[in-house]
């Protein structure tokens, strides 16, 4: 199944938030416009403002709120990708070069937080404060989950329920919150919100598993090999094998990645070593689990296209190729 494929009972209503996103994404500072135009003409696949129509459909029928819903997560996502470059020290994006390599990290870094603002303000603009406070909320969790990274990163020292924790806060939030966000817009049931933040925490948390993958695979995927060893990045397959390796090999890993991470021979050794613990394996039974786990809170929902597209956006987001 295509991703164009699934966004069939939400297609009308994507067409329109195209136009609307675009509209505000305009500035009249000219260096600001023409990073604005790069950034709307260079767009991933929009998976989040989709989760918003998806979400608002399980729950109700569209409304204005859930296009400044969608344009919302799509500008904070946005801004949150600008800002992630800055502190990966990364000059790709997507295939692109990113807004830092172009324009350098001071413009990146105020580029990131003009983005913030003018996402904020859209939602106090339009009197949408139940989707400020969603969003004001997850703005922080992605924070705290970058900076629990980021002191992990430091000592090596991560264990299954950290690891957790900060794709909770750095990945899954974003995807929570598009639900929750969606369901807010068309209803007032807080147990309805909740249900739609917890489905979409857990596919959020399938698709952090799914990237996690990639640095490990032998096939051609849109994400570089090894990329996660050199940012030292302690990911689920890394930390199963760190767990499960004796001590000579668990100290050659932490060596690796501290101290050698830039060397392509060594980073392959580390790769090696990881689809032979298992680690490959390991990773694939927990993020089906969360998949199991996310069609299972579906059933929930009435039956309706919008459901049958969420669980199809379920396996994409497991079987995905980049």
């Amino acid at each position: 199944m295509q991703l164009k494929d699934i966004k069939q009972p939400i297609e009308s209503e994507l067409a329109i938030f195209e136009t609307r996103f675009r509209e505000s994404m305009r500035s009249n500072t000219p260096l600001l416009d023409r990073i604005m135009h790069y950034i709307v003409s260079r767009k991933g696949k929009q998976m989040r403002p989709m989760f918003v129509f998806f979400s608002a459909k399980l729950c109700g029928e569209i409304t204005d709120a859930t296009y400044t819903a969608a344009s919302l997560v799509e500008i904070l996502h946005t801004a949150t990708l600008v800002h992630d470059d800055v502190v990966d020290d990364s000059f790709q994006r997507r295939g692109f070069f990113s807004i830092n390599a172009l324009w350098k990290n001071k413009i990146a870094v105020l580029v990131g937080d003009y983005l913030l603002a003018k996402g904020l303000l859209l939602s106090v603009d339009t009197g949408q404060f139940r989707l400020l406070q969603i969003l004001s909320n997850t703005i922080r969790e992605m924070s705290e989950g970058e900076l629990l990274q980021l002191e992990k990163a430091r000592r090596l020292d991560i264990k299954e329920d950290i690891y957790f924790d900060i794709i909770k806060k750095k990945t899954a939030s974003l995807i929570a919150s598009a639900c929750a966000c969606g369901a807010a817009t068309v209803t007032t049931d807080e147990n309805l919100i909740e249900q739609s933040r917890v489905l979409g925490e857990k596919i959020g948390i399938a698709f952090q598993l799914k990237d996690d993958l990639f640095d490990y695979e032998d096939e051609e995927v849109g994400k570089p090999r090894g990329i996660d060893i050199k940012e030292r990045k302690m990911t689920l397959p890394l930390i199963h094998t760190l767990n499960n390796a004796d001590k000579s090999t668990r100290s050659k890993i932490i060596n690796i990645v501290k101290n050698e991470n830039t060397k392509i021979e060594k980073v392959r050794w580390v790769i090696d070593a990881v689809q032979a613990s298992g680690g490959m394996d390991y990773t694939r039974n927990i993020m089906q689990q969360y998949r199991n786990e996310s069609l299972q809170l579906l059933e929930n929902f009435k039956p309706s296209p919008s459901r049958d597209s969420i669980a199809q956006m379920i396996d994409f987001t497991i079987e995905r190729k980049n």
